[in-house]
């Protein structure tokens, strides 16, 4: 066993007899790529009136209170049911702010637990286009969002996510396939899947200049 997985083994082992100063010493471990899933998820209209430092804070609080799941809902990976419980926080936060503008964009719970297609949708597209925000660019921004929602569209549900999580959350395939509830062999022909179709069709759209490379 390596130190670090040993450290973890220690820090859970207290997390189990109640120590919440061991789940704060967890938490801080995965701090960096819980924001990262949040940045990514976080819907454009609320960048700049909630900051992903806050919804880190709530998710803590919620994390804290759940303490005596921790035995059955983390068995398997510390990391997923944090990721879980800053999800959850999100949506939360994504009705409160937005209301009935995001309620069908938060029809959350039909990818096992996970995020609805068309948020997903939503997260993969702003993130691909992220780059054209100049004025010059809104017209062809209009036009290639246009063809990159019919490339998603024409993905499942789950080879979407599956890219999300791999690609943009940088989860590893052992993690994806937890999140998903599917073998990791599964996992992993999806991603490569998924990735493969949306660069063909990418490659197809004129002007496009970003290309997603396999992880």
């Amino acid at each position: 066993m390596s130190q670090e997985n040993s450290d973890t083994a220690v820090l859970v082992n207290r997390v189990l007899r109640g120590d919440e100063q061991a789940l704060a010493e967890l938490f801080a471990g995965y701090r960096h790529r819980l924001w990262r899933m949040v940045n990514f998820r976080m819907h454009h209209q609320l960048q700049g009136r909630v900051d992903a430092d806050d919804v880190l804070q709530e998710a803590w609080l919620n994390a804290v209170a759940r303490i005596d799941r921790f035995l059955v809902d983390a068995s398997r990976s510390c990391f997923v049911w944090f990721r879980m419980i800053v999800s959850q926080t999100l949506i939360d936060i994504h009705r409160r702010h937005l209301g009935t503008q995001k309620r069908d964009a938060t029809r959350e719970i039909s990818i096992h637990g996970g995020w609805s297609a068309s948020s997903t949708s939503m997260s993969l597209s702003f993130f691909l286009l992220g780059h054209l925000t100049s004025p010059s660019n809104a017209a062809l921004r209009v036009e290639l969002s246009q063809q990159l929602d019919a490339a998603l569209t024409s993905l499942s549900d789950i080879d979407r996510e599956v890219l999300a999580l791999r690609h943009f959350e940088e989860l590893s395939n052992s993690e994806a396939a937890q999140v998903l509830d599917i073998t990791e062999q599964g996992a992993s022909m999806r991603y490569l899947r998924a990735l493969s179709r949306l660069k063909n069709v990418m490659e197809a759209i004129p002007g496009f200049p970003d290309r997603p490379q396999s992880r």
